[in-house]
Order: C-alpha cells, then structure tokens, then sequence
C-alpha cells in the first residue's frame, strides 16, 4: 500500500460537544467510537458527508493534560487549519450558515475557486472551497 493520511488529529474537549457539532451542523459522519478502557478514553474518527471509505478521517483526540488543552481551538496559531472541499459551494454555505456556522471570511472567488472561511465550536478556522478545477 502506498503511503496516505490515515487519520488527522483534532484536540477537542469533550467528544459528544464536537460529535453534536460535527455531525449535528456539518453533517460529518462517525465512522468509530471505540471506548479504550486501558487509557479511559476513545478512539472517535469522522469523516465528511460522501467521502469514501478509504478518505482521510478527523479523530477527535480529547485533551487529557493542561498543555493539550491550551491547543483546544487554536491548532493552527489562528491561521486556517482544514480545507473541507465541496462540490456546492453554494448549497453548503447555505446550509452551514442555516445551522448557526459562524463565518469569519466571507465568499470570494479567487483563481483556484470559491471559499469563505468558517470556525468550529472551538475557534479552528477551515476553508469551505470549492475548487475551480474539481480537486
């Protein structure tokens, strides 16, 4: 198998705040949630609407220390931290902005497509886009 990104890491603070919020508003689905009792806590992967089997997850990682939990919102020291790309720009603007989405930069359309930023419950900036050659 070729190398890939199995999984990437989101430190949350509570796993059924960011399922309510990724699942409820985003519309993601889970994929795991695995209790581990040897480290007494679980094993929580997501994925976006539509994606294959095979994509990328989001493993909602809870902070277990205060050094963690200072990360818990700022993964990225303010800059954009995820790209979640469409195939409707439009219609997903629509329905995140409908579910209470807080976006932060508003649609432009740039060379490489239409994005407009948006925040998690927690504060981590993602580019919504929709890119101009169907990436």
């Amino acid at each position: 198998m070729m190398p890939h990104l199995a999984h990437v890491a989101l430190v949350v603070r509570d796993y059924d705040e960011a399922l309510a919020f990724y699942i409820g508003k985003l519309g993601f689905v889970a994929v795991e949630d695995t209790y581990q009792p040897e480290q007494d806590k679980r094993w929580v992967t997501i994925r976006p609407p539509g994606a294959p089997a095979s994509a990328t997850t989001i493993l909602l990682a809870r902070a277990a220390t205060p050094e963690q939990a200072r990360f818990v919102g700022d993964q990225a020291g303010g800059r954009v931290f995820l790209f979640l790309a469409t195939d409707d720009f439009d219609r997903d603007f629509a329905a995140y902005a409908a579910a209470g989405i807080r976006f932060v930069r508003a649609p432009a359309v740039h060379d490489y497509g239409k994005v407009a930023v948006f925040e998690d419950l927690y504060g981590n900036r993602w580019d919504l886009v929709q890119f101009a050659d169907g990436r």
